[in-house]
């Protein structure tokens, strides 16, 4: 794939890139090396200082950046202003707890024969970022920001059709003060990335992308002895029980489904509906899908914009063509528009079963399935039948399901009479095929840590041997 930036309202090819060399890479990776050794000597409160420098940048360029990204991957243009600000908010979020979060963990020092006895979080060095397009700032604000903030230094290799935003990413954060080198932009394809997890200098790596990109960094990581974050896929059930309130359900499930174009790897997809309120759900959820407006991302009325690419829209019109076929029922869209641009209409889906792609296929577009179930038993077990784990929602004013659905929805994420979505204070990630690790909050910022566990003893000979040496 092309290093270019392609506007998908109108498929013209707008910018286009050269990859770097190698010896442009092994440029960057020494700078970062470099970076590193200083940027681990500075304190946290310098750090964040740089990080808040960060986001007053983003708030004072918002609209413009915001324009590139629609332009490179076609959220609506509100969405992208959203998501600029909320990058904006992770930065000052991990400026103000990160010496809370890195402080030093005392232990129970007399219970393992100490003077004194702790846990110090330490940056592991330069980490390696393979990135999406779907949410091209923010993917990989919430790595940075916290892994900045920890002292690690960042290499980012973006996804291929978001350059210019890639670039802008470099250029924020030595423009905010950090040292030269301590976040780059690599402009490279993903045949580059074996080699540069394999350079010694690169400690570790995360990767939010496809369940297959997961499979092939883990793979590498793996030879390498690295560690490893990786967000990968979902197909996120959206569970709805006879107590819901089902206006307020179907609201939500439109913009769940639709968020960011349909193109969110924790985005409702599959809809799981109790027989006793499928009818009115699905009429309620199919009527406010239908007059969701398709068109210009620029344009403030535009609910839904193109997606990003013209294979992915292919992708996607695939699946529903395939149900279709193997006897599915569409209650709205479904029909691939002609003309410019990479546009999809919100879709809705039913009479799904096994043996259709979109059945177990994550579709990432504004594509809906609807599931018909009896029982909550039924429910969990439609929710759960996939190979996926990432988000997962439930509705319900039952106390009692509420507190059975935290427990038996398998999935990173549970999101009860709400939308799933990530803040800065909640670690995010998910199970199964949907990956490993999490990023945000506290614990995301230490998946790049040393977790390194400190033993002072009293200084007098033999003390700290006995019994239990290993």
């Amino acid at each position: 794939m092309p290093i270019a930036t392609i506007n998908p309202a109108t498929g013209q090819v707008l910018k286009t890139y050269d990859p770097m060399s190698d010896e442009q890479v092994d440029a960057a990776i020494e700078r970062a090396d470099l970076a590193f050794g200083q940027l681990r000597g500075t304190t946290v409160a310098q750090r964040g200082q740089w990080l808040t420098a960060a986001a007053d940048l983003l708030e004072a360029e918002r609209d413009e950046t915001a324009r590139l990204m629609t332009t490179e991957m076609g959220k609506t243009y509100a969405a992208a202003k959203a998501e600029v600000t909320k990058c904006a908010t992770a930065c000052r979020f991990y400026a103000a707890n990160a010496e809370r979060m890195l402080a030093d963990e005392p232990a129970d020092a007399a219970a393992v024969s100490a003077k004194r006895a702790f846990v110090r979080y330490q940056p592991l060095g330069p980490v390696l970022a393979v990135m999406p397009w779907n949410f091209p700032l923010w993917q990989v604000m919430r790595f940075a920001a916290p892994a900045l903030m920890a002292g690690n230094v960042g290499l980012l290799k973006h996804a291929s059709n978001v350059p210019q935003t890639a670039l802008y990413l470099e250029d924020l954060f030595r423009r905010a003060g950090f040292p030269e080198g301590a976040f780059s932009t690599l402009l490279v394809g993903s045949d580059a990335v074996d080699r540069i997890l394999a350079d010694p200098r690169v400690r570790a790596a995360t990767l939010t992308g496809s369940e297959g990109a997961g499979r092939s960094i883990a793979q590498s990581a793996g030879r390498e002895l690295k560690k490893t974050v990786l967000e990968l896929g979902g197909s996120d059930p959206f569970v709805v029980m006879p107590s819901a309130d089902l206006d307020q359900a179907a609201e939500v499930a439109t913009t769940a489904r639709c968020q960011n174009n349909g193109q969110s790897c924790i985005a409702a997809k599959r809809f799981i509906v109790h027989t006793d309120v499928f009818d009115a759900f699905a009429e309620k959820f199919a009527a406010r899908m239908s007059a969701l407006r398709v068109g210009d991302p620029m344009d403030e009325n535009t609910d839904v914009g193109p997606l990003a690419t013209d294979r992915g829209r292919d992708e996607v019109h695939e699946q529903v063509q395939d149900a279709v076929d193997n006897g599915a029922t569409i209650l709205c869209g479904g029909e691939k528009p002609t003309g410019d641009g990479w546009y999809y209409p919100p879709t809705v889906v039913t009479d799904l079963r096994p043996g259709m792609r979109m059945w177990a296929e994550e579709v990432f577009g504004p594509v809906a399935g609807l599931y018909r179930v009896s029982s909550y038993e039924e429910a969990i077990e439609v929710a759960n039948g996939t190979s996926f784990g990432l988000g997962s929602n439930a509705w319900t004013t039952d106390p009692a399901e509420q507190e059975r659905f935290a427990t038996d929805l398998d999935a990173g994420n549970v999101f009860i009479n709400g939308m799933t979505t990530s803040y800065p204070d909640l670690p995010f990630g998910g199970v199964k095929n949907s990956g490993y690790g999490r990023e945000l909050s506290a614990v995301g910022m230490r998946e790049f840590c040393n977790t390194k566990t400190v033993w002072i003893g009293e200084g007098q000979a033999g003390a700290g041997a006995g019994a239990h040496a290993e």
